[in-house]
Protein backbone atom coordinates (compact mmCIF):
# COMPACT_ATOMS: atom_id res chain seq x y z
CA UNK A 1 0.00 0.00 0.00
CA UNK A 2 1.40 3.59 -1.22
CA UNK A 3 2.21 5.91 1.95
CA UNK A 4 0.65 9.51 1.68
CA UNK A 5 4.16 10.97 0.93
CA UNK A 6 3.98 8.58 -1.75
CA UNK A 7 0.67 9.34 -2.78
CA UNK A 8 1.29 13.58 -2.87
CA UNK A 9 4.09 12.65 -5.00
CA UNK A 10 2.23 10.42 -7.70
CA UNK A 11 -0.71 13.28 -7.83
CA UNK A 12 1.88 16.35 -8.32
CA UNK A 13 3.85 14.07 -10.89
CA UNK A 14 0.42 14.15 -12.34
CA UNK A 15 -0.19 17.10 -12.13
CA UNK A 16 3.61 18.39 -14.02
CA UNK A 17 2.52 15.73 -17.17
CA UNK A 18 -0.95 17.64 -16.83
CA UNK A 19 0.45 21.09 -17.36
CA UNK A 20 3.59 19.64 -19.88
CA UNK A 21 0.34 18.34 -22.04
CA UNK A 22 -1.71 21.07 -22.01
CA UNK A 23 1.18 23.61 -22.85
CA UNK A 24 2.40 20.81 -25.78
CA UNK A 25 -1.51 20.47 -27.19
CA UNK A 26 -1.47 24.42 -27.18
CA UNK A 27 1.53 24.17 -30.09
CA UNK A 28 0.57 25.48 -33.36
CA UNK A 29 0.44 23.32 -36.34
CA UNK A 30 3.46 24.28 -38.23
CA UNK A 31 5.64 25.20 -35.33
CA UNK A 32 7.92 23.61 -32.87
CA UNK A 33 9.28 24.00 -29.27
CA UNK A 34 12.14 22.09 -27.74
CA UNK A 35 12.09 20.68 -24.87
CA UNK A 36 13.38 23.08 -22.30
CA UNK A 37 10.55 25.90 -23.42
CA UNK A 38 7.80 23.60 -22.67
CA UNK A 39 9.38 22.65 -19.34
CA UNK A 40 9.19 26.51 -18.32
CA UNK A 41 5.78 27.04 -20.03
CA UNK A 42 4.41 24.29 -17.99
CA UNK A 43 5.69 26.48 -15.17
CA UNK A 44 8.46 23.43 -14.05
CA UNK A 45 12.04 25.39 -16.26
CA UNK A 46 14.65 23.21 -16.05
CA UNK A 47 12.93 19.97 -16.17
CA UNK A 48 13.52 19.70 -19.78
CA UNK A 49 13.65 15.72 -19.27
CA UNK A 50 10.62 15.75 -17.42
CA UNK A 51 9.09 16.92 -20.92
CA UNK A 52 9.75 13.62 -22.49
CA UNK A 53 8.57 11.41 -19.61
CA UNK A 54 5.61 13.14 -19.97
CA UNK A 55 4.71 12.57 -23.54
CA UNK A 56 6.30 9.22 -23.67
CA UNK A 57 3.31 8.59 -20.45
CA UNK A 58 0.44 10.69 -22.17
CA UNK A 59 -2.66 8.82 -22.59
CA UNK A 60 -3.26 7.72 -26.50
CA UNK A 61 -6.56 9.49 -26.14
CA UNK A 62 -5.26 12.82 -25.78
CA UNK A 63 -3.62 13.03 -29.14
CA UNK A 64 -1.02 14.84 -28.30
CA UNK A 65 1.37 16.87 -31.23
CA UNK A 66 4.43 15.31 -29.52
CA UNK A 67 6.08 15.47 -32.93
CA UNK A 68 5.85 19.08 -32.43
CA UNK A 69 8.84 18.99 -29.64
CA UNK A 70 12.33 18.33 -30.35
CA UNK A 71 15.82 19.44 -28.51
CA UNK A 72 17.28 22.60 -27.85
CA UNK A 73 19.64 22.15 -31.05
CA UNK A 74 16.41 21.98 -33.40
CA UNK A 75 16.68 18.37 -34.27
CA UNK A 76 14.67 15.64 -33.60
CA UNK A 77 15.65 13.84 -30.64
CA UNK A 78 15.00 10.00 -32.22
CA UNK A 79 17.51 8.63 -34.31
CA UNK A 80 17.27 10.52 -38.30
CA UNK A 81 17.32 6.36 -39.07
CA UNK A 82 14.80 5.08 -36.94
CA UNK A 83 11.15 4.78 -37.83
CA UNK A 84 9.98 7.09 -35.00
CA UNK A 85 12.13 9.38 -36.13
CA UNK A 86 11.46 9.53 -39.95
CA UNK A 87 7.65 9.33 -38.75
CA UNK A 88 8.28 13.06 -36.81
CA UNK A 89 9.70 14.25 -39.39
CA UNK A 90 7.60 13.67 -41.94
CA UNK A 91 4.66 14.71 -39.66
CA UNK A 92 6.34 17.93 -39.64
CA UNK A 93 7.34 18.46 -42.80
CA UNK A 94 3.50 17.25 -43.79
CA UNK A 95 2.89 20.78 -41.44
CA UNK A 96 5.27 23.40 -43.50
CA UNK A 97 8.33 22.64 -41.06
CA UNK A 98 11.35 22.92 -43.18
CA UNK A 99 14.89 21.54 -42.17
CA UNK A 100 18.34 22.75 -43.00
CA UNK A 101 19.80 18.71 -43.22
CA UNK A 102 18.76 17.92 -39.92
CA UNK A 103 18.02 21.10 -38.52
CA UNK A 104 14.57 23.51 -38.21
CA UNK A 105 15.07 26.97 -37.43
CA UNK A 106 13.69 26.83 -33.90
CA UNK A 107 13.14 30.63 -34.25
CA UNK A 108 11.52 30.64 -37.46
CA UNK A 109 8.87 28.00 -36.60
CA UNK A 110 8.29 29.32 -33.20
CA UNK A 111 4.35 29.77 -32.53
CA UNK A 112 5.45 33.57 -31.29
CA UNK A 113 6.27 33.77 -35.32
CA UNK A 114 3.26 31.87 -36.69
CA UNK A 115 1.29 34.93 -36.83
CA UNK A 116 3.95 36.28 -39.02
CA UNK A 117 4.13 33.37 -41.45
CA UNK A 118 0.40 33.09 -41.86
CA UNK A 119 0.23 37.41 -42.83
CA UNK A 120 3.32 37.36 -44.54
CA UNK A 121 4.37 34.46 -45.79
CA UNK A 122 7.68 32.05 -45.19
Amino acid sequence: MASASQRVEDHSQEERFRRIWEVVEGIPEGCVLNYGEVARLAGLPGRARLVGRALARAPKKRALPWHRVVNAQGRISFAADSVRGQRQRRLLEDEGVEFDGEVIDLERFSPERAIDRLLWGP
